[in-house]
């Protein structure tokens, strides 16, 4: 090839087999260089960091393609694009190894997410419902002490779980049961407290002085509903004391219902914090749950915290536990015994006893006698007969020293 221009490289493509030539021109002389259709040069790739994967293509869809005319129809695409996604899909299926992407990447892994229900938004952060948890077990274990005391029998109840679920959703899981709607001011709104009928007709009857005994009915009488409103109060009583660390309040019952359909404390959509407790009476073991709305917890939400809890611990333990202590210590029993006197025997005139001897005590006729309470000397008194029984009359009281 000649040329007239001025001395340059040119690539010339020839589809000859690959030779080198030289070309002659009127110019000086110049080296041309004649590309050929020799083997291609090696094709560099040079990745990315982050490299996104190609799609995989079966070589049986490729020479597929390849066979069929430049131009496809629309319906011969979603053929092809079906193909395609039906295999990726069986291939990618979520929770299964990750395929590395062409190119020689990393391979990439799942993103992780987290499911967002938004029919239950979370109202309450996990420090929060920490807190809450908390003193609802403070609740159950106080509310135990105070009906125990109260029905003179040991009862316990036990804090099962609490969450945050829409209020028609606490309704539709509810059984025939009793419930007892209460206010709690400052707070606005009102709280509800439900026992199913069976735990409540077995402390009805313990507390009319029978054994224990559920009684098959879903109704109270006009003599039973102060009885359980009476069971309420002191229910409401360890509420208080519960809630004394964050905020002092007054719990006040409202009313009592039978249906649930009757308690409309918020709207059916609102979310609601369920506490859920078992209460163990005798052989018996019954559910019982607190329902408080978040808008009635809402104003005093940044109360709830853990910083806060452990702070005011200190301040809250000494009543409480001494009310605690005291409601226990009523209800122990203590073994009380008078000792008349004291006198010392020779282990000869110890055997040598027999009945009718007489013993001459370290008591004077009228002096006072110890009277032992745990066989600790207690107090001090004076033997006496009332109404033909012998008693004693206290007149001291021993001090520890």
């Amino acid at each position: 090839v000649a040329s007239a221009s001025p001395p340059t490289n040119a690539r010339v493509a020839s589809a000859s087999p690959p030779t080198n030539a030289r070309v002659a021109s009127a110019s000086p002389p110049t080296n041309a260089r004649v590309a050929s259709a020799s083997p291609p040069t090696p094709l560099v790739i040079h990745s990315c960091k982050n490299p996104a994967p190609l799609p995989i293509i079966r070589r049986d869809v490729a020479r597929e393609a390849n066979s069929v005319s430049e131009i496809l129809s629309q319906a011969e695409i979603e053929a092809l694009l079906a193909t395609l996604s039906a295999e990726d899909s069986a291939a990618g299926d979520f929770g299964s190894p990750a395929a590395a992407p062409v190119g020689g990447g990393a391979m990439r892994r799942p993103i992780a997410y987290e499911v967002y229900d938004f029919r239950r938004p979370d109202k309450f952060s996990r420090d929060q419902l920490r807190t809450l948890q908390m003193v609802f077990e403070t609740f159950a274990r106080l509310c135990s002490t105070n009906l125990a005391t109260y029905l003179r029998t040991p009862i316990h109840i036990e804090l099962i779980s609490l969450e945050q679920i829409p209020y028609e959703d606490y309704l539709r899981s509810l059984k025939q049961s009793a419930f007892i709607v209460f206010s709690a001011p400052p707070l606005s709104g009102e709280a509800v407290l439900e026992m199913e009928y069976a735990l409540v007709f077995t402390m009805l009857d313990r507390l009319l002085g029978g054994v224990g005994k559920p009684i098959e009915r879903t109704a109270f009488t006009e003599i039973e509903k102060p009885l359980v409103i009476a069971l309420g109060e002191r229910m409401l009583m360890a509420f208080r004391s519960a809630w004394e660390s964050i905020l002092q309040v007054d719990p006040k019952i409202e009313t009592l219902e039978t249906s649930a359909q009757f308690v409309q404390i918020a709207p059916p959509s609102d979310i609601v914090i369920t506490v859920l407790m078992e209460a163990r009476l005798g052989e018996r073991r019954d559910a019982m749950s607190l329902c408080v709305p978040h808008m009635v917890i809402k104003p005093i939400t940044p109360r709830l915290s853990s910083q806060n809890w452990v702070s005011s611990a200190g301040k809250r333990t000494t009543p409480l536990l001494r009310r605690a202590l005291t409601q226990h210590l009523y209800r122990t029993t203590v073994t009380c015994h008078a000792r008349l006197g004291r006198v010392r025997l020779r282990l000869n005139d110890l055997l040598q006893l027999k009945v009718g001897d007489t013993l001459m005590l370290n008591t004077p006729v009228n002096g006072k006698i110890d009277l032992l309470v745990e066989n600790r000397v207690k107090f001090r008194g004076k033997p006496a007969v009332r109404n033909r029984r012998l008693v004693v009359s206290i007149t001291d009281v021993v001090s520890e020293e």
